[in-house]
């Protein structure tokens, strides 16, 4: 997986101050995406060891909420194997910090993979222009969601306020 920004203190990809993965490789390619440098999967550089230690040396801070993935996009086929595992170090170092994931996928095409259910909220649906609303909390267009994982996987979606 290749990644293009680790944000160390970020307070607009999800609740409180967050770490912010920013991950390569997208296969959406919505129409005046704010992020389309990150489409390339073999963009960005290689996430290898040291910005592991990187990542989780920020996510380290006591006053830090937890990690956002976004990108491109985290579930991007290539990439989902490396942040499930990304996800999962994080639940073990930091049960305490939640887990926020932007993806262009909705919930229905997502809800069944393996991993779903570490993840406390995910902003979901592809970006569409004619639908932009810059008045929507967490997301840019009116046909995405911002899902509670816990409870949406109990059955009836639950939207995040």
């Amino acid at each position: 997986m290749n990644y293009h920004n680790i944000t160390k203190e970020d307070m607009l990809n999800g609740e409180g101050l967050r770490v912010v993965l920013w991950v390569a490789g997208c296969n959406h390619h919505c129409k005046n995406c704010q992020n389309p440098e990150t489409w390339d999967e073999n963009g960005g550089i290689p996430f290898d060891k040291e910005a592991e230690d990187e990542l989780f040396e920020a996510l380290n801070k006591p006053y830090i909420s937890g990690i956002t993935f976004s990108g491109g996009d985290p579930l991007f086929p290539n990439n989902r194997s490396e942040v499930f595992r990304l996800i999962k170090k994080h639940k073990e170092l930091f049960p305490n910090k939640n887990i926020w994931l932007y993806t262009g996928y909705t919930w229905e095409q997502i809800r069944n993979l393996e991993g779903i259910e570490d993840i406390d909220v995910i902003a979901e649906g592809e970006f569409i222009e004619e639908l932009k609303d810059n008045n929507i909390h967490w997301v840019g267009s009116s046909n995405q969601r911002v899902i509670n994982v816990k409870e949406s996987l109990k059955g009836e979606v639950v939207l995040t306020d």
